[in-house]
């Protein structure tokens, strides 16, 4: 059993790592404060060759595993959760899933501008009545011709009001319940589509959510993704992914605020001396030191699982493992990020320190991309079988 990354695994992260002190962490606070998504990060973030990361290089990407785009997500959310989240919901959520489901004049239509960075990509699936209930959407398709009707709404959608392509879940069959929902690929210039507004955010902010309205929206019948009324098998096919893969943009924050706390423990002076010396400070910081370890051997297994399962592996392990390292990675980051900013005293709640942006930004990850609770659930169930 071997605890290292490969050398090849390795030297992605540190490059990615490179990448991110250089572009990103200079202006993470700007990004945060003006609530906007910097001009020519796209490009920048499609020269270093992960925008189409698990994309089958064929289709323009770089063919790369889970557990590489998994490195990419943590080394990034480490310099600013917000381009973490904005480029995995292009990379994971519309990239993975077009290069896992669509077919093959599908990908070579979609896939290309979307790993170039020309286009952005996005998932369509949260509603106002159908957040962790996913399957209860309510947004219609009715087939007419060779095309599609779509109404509906759906809501949380990160880089919904700039994107250029969306994965997009819908009701063919009310009747049929989650065995009538159907995936289509979206071009957000298909007539009917539109983006009713941008949502304001606590954290993460910089990364674009909105919400989108599909009012008589035409979507070409050849734009539904595997067949009519199978669009469950797609949504579920890529949740363990999605897991796995957002595990580690929890684990990344939670070290960002880990090494902003030893910076700052080891500066400040209190009584005579560096807090760092006090037994109260040193168990905060062993604490949240244990956790990001433990976080890191379950993402990065979780990670490797879910690449095996892509081979056809199947069973509950990689269900268990990818919702377990999400539940416990993302709550550790809370519990790291509360911390950080208890060792800072009253600078933590200043916005001159960044270990409140990383406060704000690690609570998305017990909400976002299924609940705790939620991923509780997955684990009991797959425990008792249920």
């Amino acid at each position: 059993m071997d605890f290292q990354l490969s050398e090849e695994h390795r030297i992605f992260k540190e490059t990615v790592a490179a990448f991110a002190a250089k572009e990103i962490a200079p202006i993470a606070e700007e990004i945060d404060k003006r609530d906007e998504w910097p001009e020519g990060l796209w490009e920048k973030l499609a020269s270093l060759g992960i925008m189409g990361i698990t994309v089958d290089q064929e289709y323009g990407g770089a063919g790369a595993d889970i557990l590489s785009a998994s490195l990419a997500c943590e080394e990034l959310a480490k310099a600013s959760a917000a381009v973490a989240l904005s480029w995995g919901a292009h990379a994971n959520l519309c990239c993975n899933n077009l290069n896992s489901h669509a077919s093959h004049e599908q990908k070579k239509k979609y896939l290309p501008p979307l790993c170039s960075g020309e286009h952005i990509g996005a998932l369509g699936l949260t509603e106002p009545g159908a957040g962790s209930d996913a399957v209860s959407i309510q947004t219609t398709a009715r087939r007419e011709g060779d095309h599609y009707v779509v109404n509906g709404r759906k809501t949380f959608i990160t880089n919904g009001p700039i994107a250029d392509t969306i994965v997009l879940y819908a009701k063919t069959d009310k009747n049929l319940g989650p065995r009538g929902i159907t995936a289509f690929i979206l071009d957000t210039m298909f007539p009917g589509f539109s983006v009713s507004r941008k949502l304001e955010k606590v954290g993460n902010r910089g990364s674009m959510t909105g919400e989108l309205v599909l009012e008589d929206c035409i979507i070409p019948a050849e734009n539904v993704i595997g067949k009519e009324n199978g669009g469950i098998a797609v949504m579920m096919g890529g949740l363990d992914v999605e897991r796995a893969f957002f595990a580690t943009y929890a684990l990344g924050i939670a070290e960002a605020a880990f090494e902003a706390s030893v910076k700052y423990a080891r500066e400040r002076v209190q009584f005579g001396k560096p807090i760092a010396a006090f037994q109260l400070i040193q168990q905060k910081v062993a604490d949240m030191y244990t956790l990001i370890e433990a976080s890191r051997l379950m993402c990065y297994k979780a990670a490797v699982l879910a690449e095996r399962a892509k081979g056809g592996g199947k069973g509950t392990e990689v269900h268990k493992i990818a919702a377990s390292a999400i539940l416990f990675a993302a709550e550790a980051a809370c519990r790291i990020c509360d911390e950080a900013v208890q060792i800072h005293g009253g600078y933590g709640y200043c916005l001159e320190y960044p270990v409140q942006r990383y406060w704000r930004d690690a609570r998305l990850g017990t909400i976002g991309a299924g609940t705790s609770e939620m991923r509780r659930l997955i684990v009991a169930r797959e425990i008792f079988k249920i």
